[in-house]
């Protein structure tokens, strides 16, 4: 069987080329503008965790309040149909930014404890002030949510989110809060 007599001097060519190719499917796609200002968002909402925990202190209230986050994760679905959102996937979505807030809330009342007080700062009422606040985010959670959805299923979304979520993390608290708020904000194959 007799090569190509071209194929000796073609070689490097295609080599060339192959790595090439390789070179430029290694580099990932940039982030969408539309994630920053969703984990922004997410982040501003986890960060009132710290005032529901201090009213949690005050009032000698549990952390869970299984009726509130069922009414929120509701509204959220009624608010997913006005935007023609999937109605399962941001009540996930309100669910997890829940379960972020409750961790926070849990972190530091566990560092009060240990510490026989909480910090002098000053209380927002929890009913007129705090979860008024959290259904303005929630609504603007939605909007920056539509912005984004279609990314969700990029195989680059992962790499994405790590290295925004990485330029918004304060302390270790609020970092696994956060880490916990975007847990499944990314669908990747299995």
């Amino acid at each position: 069987m007799r090569l190509c007599p071209f194929l000796p001097k073609l070689l490097p060519a295609v080599i060339l080329g192959l790595f090439m190719c390789g070179a430029q499917a290694a580099v990932p796609a940039p982030a969408p503008d539309s994630l920053r200002p969703l984990l922004v968002t997410m982040y501003e909402r986890l960060s009132i965790a710290d005032q529901v925990a201090l009213s949690k202190w005050d009032t000698r209230q549990p952390t869970q309040d299984s009726a509130r986050e069922a009414q929120v994760i509701a509204n959220a679905r009624k608010q997913a149909l006005e935007r023609k959102l999937d109605p399962d996937e941001v009540a996930e979505l309100v669910a997890a930014q829940i379960e972020a807030s409750k961790l926070v809330q849990y972190g530091l009342l566990a560092q009060w404890q240990a510490a026989g007080k909480a910090p002098d700062t000053p209380r927002p009422d929890l009913s007129t002030q705090v979860r008024p606040r959290l259904d303005q985010l929630q609504a603007r959670l939605l909007t920056e949510y539509a912005k984004f959805a279609r990314y969700r299923t990029d195989p680059n979304c992962p790499l994405w989110l790590a290295t925004a979520r990485s330029g918004l993390i304060k302390d270790a608290l609020h970092g696994q809060g956060l880490i916990r708020a975007t847990g499944d904000l990314c669908i990747t194959a299995q």
